[in-house]
Formats: C-alpha cells, sequence, structure tokens
C-alpha cells in the first residue's frame, strides 16, 4: 500500500492552514480519545435504569470490545513494522508533532483502531450515538493524518479492524453478559445493584381479602 502522494497532500495542507487549527488538531488527536471514556460513562449511568439486563450488558462491553480491538491493532503493527511516514516519505511536510521513535510501527493506526471500535460499540450500545461517534471516530483518524505520523491507509485500516473486531466481541458476548448482569442482580448485593441498576421492578403482591399471603 502506498499512499504517501494523499499523506503529503494533506500534511501540506495541515502547515496552511492557521496556527489555532493546527492546535485544536494537535490537542485532539493527543487528547480526544478521552471523549470516548466519557461516553463510556455515560452510556453505562444510562443504562442502569433501563430496566433489563441487555442495556447494562451492552454498556459495559463497549469499553471491553474497545480493549480487544486496540489489543489485535497491537499484533498486526507488532508484525507489519512499517516506518512511520514522517521518517520514511520523502519530501514531505515536516510533522506537527514529535514523529514517534524508531520500532514504533505506522500501520495500523491504533488511535483509529481504538476510535473505530469505540463509535461501533457505543453505537450498539445506543443507536441515537451513531452519527455522533462515527463523527468523531473519522476525526481522530483524519487528525493522525493531519499531524505527520500516520499514513491514510494506516488510519482506514485501523478504523475498519477496530470496528469490526469491536462488532463480533459485542456480538460473542452479548448473550453472556446479559446472563451474567442478570445473575448479579439476583444475588441482590448493594455493590453490584450499584454497578448493574437494580433491574426491572418486580410486581407487587395485592392482599385478598379473605386470603393470608404465606
Amino acid at each position: 500500500m502506498d499512499s504517501s502522494g494523499l499523506y503529503r497532500a494533506i500534511t501540506d495542507f495541515a502547515h496552511r492552514t492557521p496556527s489555532w487549527v493546527q492546535s485544536a488538531f494537535e490537542i485532539w488527536t493527543a487528547y480526544g480519545l478521552l471523549l470516548f471514556g466519557v461516553l463510556f460513562v455515560a452510556v453505562w449511568w444510562r443504562s442502569r435504569g433501563r430496566g433489563g439486563a441487555r442495556p447494562v450488558a451492552l454498556a459495559v462491553l463497549a469499553p471491553v470490545a474497545t480493549a480487544v480491538a486496540y489489543g489485535a491493532s497491537e499484533c498486526v503493527k507488532y508484525t507489519v513494522g512499517e516506518e512511520r511516514p514522517c521518517r520514511s516519505v520523502v519530501g514531505a511536510a515536516a510533522s506537527l508533532v514529535p514523529c514517534p521513535g524508531p520500532g514504533d510501527g505506522s500501520f495500523p493506526s491504533n488511535h483509529a483502531a481504538l476510535a473505530g471500535a469505540a463509535a461501533v460499540a457505543l453505537t450498539l450500545a445506543v443507536r441515537r450515538l451513531a452519527a455522533a461517534t462515527a463523527a468523531l471516530a473519522l476525526l481522530m483518524a483524519f487528525s493522525r493524518v493531519f499531524v505527520g505520523v500516520h499514513h491514510p491507509h494506516d488510519v482506514v485500516f485501523g478504523l475498519l479492524l477496530g470496528g469490526s473486531v469491536a462488532a463480533l466481541t459485542v456480538l460473542a458476548l452479548s448473550g453472556p453478559a446479559q446472563a451474567l448482569v442478570t445473575a448479579a442482580r439476583a444475588g441482590g448485593s448493594p455493590a453490584v445493584v450499584r454497578f448493574t441498576g437494580p433491574g426491572p421492578a418486580r410486581p407487587r403482591r395485592r392482599n385478598v381479602p379473605g386470603c393470608r399471603l404465606p
């Protein structure tokens, strides 16, 4: 895969943007993934009041699936060992952030894989988040090329890998996770109930005249 021409075009464009735009991308590419962490917590908190076990299971699986995707990305990165474009692409503009040291592979982009995985996992938990999380993932992927530390094909593959692994992980584990949440709620432990939510309200027994409840 050779996307050097597109890499040069994007990094040249980056150097022509105002300094505040460059600074915004530098901040986003460094800390933007934290926003997905905030969304994980918000989706989990929301799920506790939804009643059924499935919303809680999907909320808990979102960060788990993202972690699995990161592991897959690291395995591919270690196997391929592609050089960073900020060292290998001749005639390209200097990267806006320090170029990672030798041995820190470029393919695929871990940032893009994490963003793609988080976007898919959060969407499976709350469908209304699809547009927002997709936009955040694409922006994260683009920022890695914009600041000059990844080839375009690195981030494209990272998004696809992360999203695919996250979807498969949630699909494989959603059933067992729901069963675990249901069993945990049945145990009645206060700590567990605080984590999973109380679950559906049980119907109240009604006294019938002339009958004694056991």
